[in-house]
């Protein structure tokens, strides 16, 4: 089954390579991605997060995936010195960072329930993928028709952060202006959720961001700097053909 869907202002491919009938599974998918959109969206007034945003919904009162997420926006806010702030003054408040791979993530679980086990989903350039292996590339920061790097993905994730795609759109919370020591940088991890989040916090505070994310366990880390080098962390699944294998 392949099935492509735009939604949540991205396109999301869902591909199950197993035997069998999936379509049922793969509608639970993007109905779910279409909730998360109405629910989540900060560019959608009547959603729960606009709503809270503009103080009319107490914190109290938000439903409990909401909670979940606003959680995980302050992990990463303090686990970062405050450079990844979902609640940046003059702005809206603007989860999206963390709700992207949360509910991804939890549409791949959709999958696994409905009996999937070889699949791959591709929510505008973040991944999920099981039963492998899969060739995930990443695109180059300057160059949108090449590549920077292939690696192999068998049972996880990968997420980028990057300028390319809506300019210095991610903002330092620590100084307020916009995060420029990376051109990108590139996260593996066992699930979306922290594949997507690490990416964009260690985006947020520059250079120093490479080291912080590669210090997680389980992460590993490809990352592009203004200067153009490249830093890679050992256990980066490079795909077996940039080995030379």
């Amino acid at each position: 089954m392949h099935r492509v869907e735009h939604v949540m202002g991205f396109p999301v491919s869902l591909r199950v390579d197993d035997e069998g009938d999936f379509e049922q599974a793969g509608d639970a998918v993007f109905a779910w991605l279409r909730e998360v959109d109405a629910r989540f969206s900060p560019f959608k007034p009547d959603s729960e997060v606009s709503r809270l945003g503009r103080g009319e919904l107490a914190e109290p009162d938000v439903s409990d995936d909401l909670r979940l997420v606003l959680d995980l926006c302050e992990h990463y806010r303090t686990a970062t010195g405050g450079a990844f702030d979902v609640r940046l003054p003059g702005r809206d408040l603007d989860p999206c960072a963390v709700v992207k791979g949360w509910s991804v993530q939890r549409a791949a679980e959709l999958l696994a329930s409905a009996g999937a086990r070889r699949f791959v989903l591709n929510a505008g350039g973040d991944v999920v993928a099981a039963g492998g292996p899969w060739r995930v590339g990443v695109r180059h920061p300057e160059h949108a028709d090449k590549l920077c790097t292939v690696l192999s993905l068998t049972d996880g994730a990968v997420a980028t952060s990057a300028r390319y795609e809506r300019g210095d759109h991610i903002i330092d919370g620590r100084t307020g202006r916009p995060a420029t020591g990376l051109l990108s940088l590139t996260v593996v991890a066992a699930s979306l959720t922290e594949a997507d989040a690490v990416a964009t916090a260690a985006f947020a505070m520059g250079a120093e961001g490479v080291d912080w994310a590669a210090s997680l366990p389980g992460v590993e880390v490809f990352a592009v700097d203004a200067e153009r080098k490249v830093v890679r962390t050992a256990g980066f699944p490079t795909a077996g053909a940039e080995r030379g294998a």
